[in-house]
C-alpha cells in the first residue's frame, strides 16, 4: 500500500516491512496453543518466548518483567490500576500530569470515584510539566503512585523524566511512564518502575501493548487479567521484529525527521497568518508538529487536507472516535480549535513536505473565505 501523504504515525505507523514478514511467517508456525505439550505447541511457545525476550532486551528489562496486552491503552490502565492496588497499604494518592493519555486520566477518575485521591500537576505553555510542583506532590505522605508521560504524543514535548524519577526514588514512590511515543521515535526513558508502550506506534501490528514492571515494584493484577494468558503469537512476533528493525536505523531517521519538522514549523509560521505552532521548539520528539489556525474548524481543515492527499489528525489524539478539543492543548493554554497534528513516519520524503507547504496556505485561506473571515 502507498503510504504517501500518510502523516498520522503517532496514532498508527505504517507496518514495517520486517514486521510484515515476521507476521506472515509466524502465522504459518505459531498458530498452536503454546500451553499444550505437543510439537506444534512447543514451536508456538518458543516463538512467543523469543518475541518477549527480544522486546524485553530492547526495553532494558528481563522477560519476566514484561507482559503483553491487547493495546497500549490496556497496558496503561493495567499499570495504574495494578500499581494502586499493590500499593494500597502505602497510600491512596495518585500524582499525575494534566496531559496524560486518556486511559490514564480515566483510571485516575475511577480511582477518585472509589475513594482515592488524585493530584493533577499542570504544564507550561510549551507542554512541560511543572517539575517543582510534581516533586513536591510526590514527596507528600500517602502517595501510592506517580504517573508521567515521557513525551506528549499530541504536541511532541519531552518531559523531565530523569528529574521526576530521581524525586520518586527519594520519596520511595514508584513512577509509571507512558512511553509509547518515546519508544517509537525518542529515547527509551530510564528510572521508571512501570512502563507501557504500543507496537503500532513503531511500525508493529495493532493489537499488541507492552507493560514492563520492574522487579520489586508492588503490583496486583486486576480481576480477570492473567499475565500468563494466551496472546496472539504472530502479532507478538511481528511486534518484536518490527521494534528491532525500526530502532536499528532510528538515529539516522530521527535526524532527518527533525530537519523536516523544523522546516514545517518554520514555514507554517511564516506562510499561514494567525497560526500558533504548539509544543516545545527544541525539547520535542523529532516527528511531530502541531499547529492551530484561528477562524478554521479543525475537522474541516482535516478533510480539506485529505482531499489533497494528506492524512493528518485533528482534535484530541486520544479520542479520534469522538472528536473533541484536545485536553493537552487546553492544559497548555493553547487554541483548542483549528488544530492539526502532523506526525511523520520514516518513509516520508522531502518532496511530500514541500507539497504540503505549498498546499496548506491556500487551503486555510479558502476555508476562511468560505466562512467570511479574513485573517489579519
Amino acid at each position: 500500500m502507498d503510504d504517501a501523504g500518510y502523516w498520522d504515525s503517532a496514532t498508527v505507523a505504517p507496518l514495517h516491512p520486517v514486521a510484515r514478514q515476521a507476521l506472515l511467517a509466524a502465522i504459518e508456525d505459531g498458530w498452536a496453543d503454546p500451553t499444550r505439550l505437543y510439537g506444534q505447541a512447543r514451536q508456538a511457545r518458543q516463538l512467543l518466548e523469543a518475541a518477549k525476550e527480544s522486546l524485553a532486551e530492547q526495553l532494558g528489562v528481563t522477560a519476566q518483567e514484561l507482559s503483553l496486552c491487547t493495546s497500549g491503552s490496556a497496558a496503561a490502565r493495567l499499570a495504574i490500576v495494578g500499581a494502586l492496588a499493590g500499593r494500597a497499604r502505602a497510600g491512596r494518592t495518585l500524582v499525575h500530569s494534566t496531559i496524560e493519555h486518556s486511559a490514564v486520566l480515566a483510571s485516575a477518575a475511577g480511582h477518585e470515584n472509589s475513594g482515592g485521591v488524585c493530584h493533577s500537576i499542570g504544564v507550561d505553555s510549551a507542554g512541560v510539566v511543572d517539575t517543582a510542583a510534581f516533586v513536591h506532590a510526590v514527596s507528600r505522605p500517602d502517595v501510592a503512585l506517580a504517573a508521567l508521560i515521557s513525551a506528549s504524543h499530541e504536541v511532541g514535548t519531552l518531559q523531565p523524566i530523569d528529574d521526576i524519577a530521581a524525586a520518586c526514588r527519594n520519596a520511595r514512590v514508584p513512577l509509571y511512564v507512558d512511553a509509547a511515543a518515546s519508544v517509537a521515535y525518542g529515547e527509551i526513558p530510564r528510572g521508571w518502575s512501570l512502563l507501557s508502550a504500543s507496537a503500532r506506534k513503531w511500525g508493529g501490528p495493532t493489537g499488541v501493548g507492552v507493560l514492563a514492571i520492574r522487579t520489586g515494584t508492588r503490583w496486583s493484577a486486576p480481576a480477570g487479567f492473567d499475565v500468563d494468558s494466551n496472546h496472539s503469537i504472530p502479532l507478538a512476533v511481528a511486534a518484536a521484529a518490527g521494534l528491532r528493525a525500526h530502532r536499528t536505523d532510528l538515529t539516522q531517521h530521527r535526524s532527518r525527521l527533525s530537519e523536516l519538522t523544523t522546516r514545517l514549523r518554520d514555514r507554517i509560521a511564516t506562510t499561514v497568518p494567525d497560526v500558533e505552532i504548539v509544543g516545545h521548539p527544541t525539547a520535542r520528539l523529532p516527528h511531530i508538529v502541531t499547529f492551530s489556525c484561528l477562524y478554521v474548524d479543525g475537522e474541516t481543515l482535516l478533510h480539506a487536507l485529505n482531499r489533497h492527499g494528506f492524512a493528518v489528525s485533528s482534535g484530541s489524539a486520544c479520542a479520534a472516535d469522538e472528536p473533541r478539543p484536545s485536553h493537552v492543548l487546553a492544559a497548555m493554554g493553547a487554541l483548542t480549535h483549528g488544530n492539526v497534528r502532523i506526525s511523520l513516519h520514516t518513509g516520508v520524503t522531502e518532496a511530500e513536505v514541500e507539497r504540503f507547504l505549498a498546499v496548506l496556505p491556500a487551503t486555510v485561506a479558502t476555508l476562511r473565505a468560505d466562512t467570511g473571515v479574513t485573517a489579519l
